[in-house]
């Protein structure tokens, strides 16, 4: 796989489903009438939503509903929520992470070669190299934007929150910031404190917790 990209194809398999459907013949029996009988009455259940989304509209309902919507979502867009368990270090740490991983199953290109085995280990860092450090920090907690925000260039590094909010950040520093959606990549480095840095080491990947002093951002 030297000097090629490694890509993960999944395929979902779908399974055919007959239904056979027999007939049965016999011979009609009148045994009488049981009881009086009743049409079986069935309302449309897309006519009945179809009115009901139409009465919301016309009372106005429906525009309040879709409101309310677009600012939860705005919101949300905004000011996602912060990453849970993450604190401000008190304590300087670092440690590696082997970036590497099993694959689970055979990977094949379109054309159905081969490209790694189920069983291989692959390092992602064999194939990519890792220019940007990776820096987390609390959006709310102002000694933190200032730290990152002075010693790392958007070249040097991308910096990634785990709370506040990124619109406000960009907008008032003009640079480009991230989230740390659902705490994923904390999550997958081991991150409990910030601010943090994840910065490439060869075939690794170097992880430190850094404590900022009081009044000594930079």
């Amino acid at each position: 796989m030297k000097g090629a990209a490694v890509g993960v194809l999944a395929g979902i398999a779908l399974d055919a489903v007959l239904l056979v459907g027999g007939s049965m013949r016999g011979e009609a029996k009148d045994y009488g009438q049981a009881g009086q009988t009743f049409p079986v009455i069935e309302p449309d259940l897309l006519a009945t939503i179809e009115a009901r989304l139409s009465q919301a509209e016309a009372g106005g309902e429906l525009a309040r509903m879709n409101a309310a919507f677009a600012r939860r979502v705005e919101a949300k867009v905004r000011r996602p929520d912060p990453v849970a368990g993450i604190t401000p270090a008190r304590e300087a740490r670092s440690w590696q992470f082997d970036p590497t991983v099993t694959v689970e199953q055979d990977i094949r290109d379109p054309q159905g070669r081969l490209i790694a085995a189920a069983g291989q280990k692959i390092n992602p860092l064999d194939f990519v190299t890792i220019r940007q450090d990776l820096v987390f920090v609390d959006g709310d907690d102002a000694e933190q934007m200032a730290w990152a925000t002075t010693r790392y260039s958007d070249v040097k590094a991308k910096i990634i929150l785990v709370g506040g909010s990124p619109i406000e950040a960009m907008t008032s520093r003009k640079r480009r910031f991230y989230f740390d959606q659902e705490g994923r990549l904390t999550g997958k480095f081991g991150i409990q404190h910030t601010p943090a840095v994840v910065s490439s080491a060869g075939k690794l990947m170097q992880v430190s917790e850094l404590v900022i002093k009081p009044g000594r951002a930079t």
